[in-house]
C-alpha cells in the first residue's frame, strides 16, 4: 500500500472534518431547541399580557363602582352622626315641645340633631300658628 501526501492530506481532512460536522449537527440541534424555547416563552408572554389586560379592565370597572358607591353613600356618615347626637334625652318629643314654645326650624335642627326637613316638619305640625 502506497501512502502518498495526497492520501495523508485526505485522511487528515476527513479526521478534521468529522468533528466539525458533528459540532455543526449539535449546533443546529441547539439552535432549534433554543428557537422552540423562545417561541414557548413568547407565547407565555402573550398570555400574560392578555391576562394583565383583563385584570386592568376589571380593576378599572371596580374602581368606577367604588367611586359610584362612595358618591351614593357619602351623606350616610353625616346622617348617622346626626342620629347618634339625638340620644335618649334629646328626641322628637323635646323638639315638639320646643316648637310649641316658638323655636324655629334652625334651632330645632341644631339643638336636637334633626335634619332641616325634619325640623321644618316638626315646626309646621307643632309650632305656633302665625296669625294673619
Amino acid at each position: 500500500m502506497n501512502i502518498d501526501i495526497s492520501t495523508v492530506l485526505e485522511l487528515a481532512g476527513a479526521m478534521l472534518g468529522l468533528p466539525s460536522l458533528v459540532a455543526a449537527v449539535f449546533a443546529v440541534r441547539s439552535v432549534r431547541s433554543l428557537q422552540a424555547r423562545f417561541l414557548d416563552a413568547e407565547a407565555s408572554l402573550m398570555a400574560v399580557r392578555r391576562e394583565l389586560e383583563i385584570v386592568a379592565s376589571i380593576s378599572t370597572k371596580a374602581g368606577r363602582r367604588v367611586k359610584r358607591i362612595e358618591q351614593d353613600y357619602s351623606g350616610v356618615s353625616e346622617r348617622v352622626d346626626q342620629v347618634e347626637l339625638r340620644g335618649a334625652a334629646q328626641n322628637f318629643d323635646q323638639a315638639i315641645e320646643s316648637a310649641r314654645r316658638g323655636a324655629d326650624p334652625g334651632k330645632l335642627a341644631q339643638q336636637f340633631g334633626l335634619s332641616r326637613s325634619e325640623a321644618d316638619l316638626v315646626t309646621r305640625l307643632h309650632g305656633r300658628k302665625k296669625s294673619a
